[in-house]
């Protein structure tokens, strides 16, 4: 897949979605218990809208054809029941890609929640999401009123150029994932804004917080640290972000 920085993210998300999803079938490429949230059962995806400089998983995003091990809703679920079961773990998750690229990913999503939660009642699923398909498809937030479900909405930048450089999407796409978070907390579904506050100065990360409030967002800002693998800052000094 051949791409030209800044890219259209919603046009990348079509071709991603029609390469990793066949039918109800997501591509995964391992399931695995996390020490994150202190023990989380996950399933590694492949795929994403975006291109984000510092994604541990870039490579594997950049070009997720290469991947050919599909499963079904009832078999991910089965995979991630498993581990939780062996690990003591009541907390779930898709990672290393983003669950939600299109319909077809998301109703994949819906279905493994369905399941999860009728197998283990005290689940909660963490969703980590971009929150792009969600602000582009305002319709769709109130099918995911799950009592388990957690929505973690990963902002890529602070405002509209340092997304830009983040994700390698074009710029007016930055607002989406604040217009995915006013939606769900219409809809009464818990969400939280998170940002990989390392990359930012003080001064930006509070005036990232005031665009939040005059979105009618009343959640607060989560700050996560980088992981600097050799090739995430390879990435990030191309993008200079660094």
């Amino acid at each position: 897949m051949e791409l030209k920085f800044p890219f259209d993210p919603l046009e990348r998300a079509e071709e991603v979605e029609s390469q990793v999803m066949k039918g109800n079938q997501r591509l995964y490429y391992r399931f695995r218990g996390a020490r994150y949230y202190g023990g989380i059962a996950t399933a590694d995806a492949v795929g994403c809208s975006f291109l984000c400089a510092y994604c541990w998983n870039y490579y594997r995003n950049l070009n997720p054809a290469r991947f050919h091990n599909f499963y079904s809703p009832h078999q991910g679920a089965s995979k991630l029941l498993d581990i939780a079961r062996k690990k003591s773990y009541r907390l779930f998750r898709i990672s290393g890609a983003e669950p939600l690229i299109g319909e077809s990913s998301f109703s994949h999503l819906l279905e493994v929640l369905k399941i999860i939660g009728r197998k283990q009642p005290r689940a909660l699923f963490i969703l980590e999401t971009n929150g792009l398909f969600l602000g582009t498809r305002p319709d769709l937030v109130a099918q995911m009123n799950y009592t388990q479900l957690r929505v973690r909405v990963c902002l890529k930048g602070v405002d509209e150029e340092s997304f830009q450089r983040v994700t390698g999407a074009r710029k007016e796409y930055f607002s989406y994932p604040l217009e995915a978070l006013r939606e769900m907390e219409k809809q009464n579904i818990e969400a939280w804004p998170a940002l990989m506050g390392d990359l930012f100065t003080m001064e930006q990360i509070h005036g990232l917080e005031q665009k939040i409030k005059d979105f009618g967002i009343h959640s607060s800002l989560e700050l996560e640290g980088l992981e600097p693998y050799p090739f995430v800052i390879k990435n990030m000094k191309k993008r200079k972000l660094i």
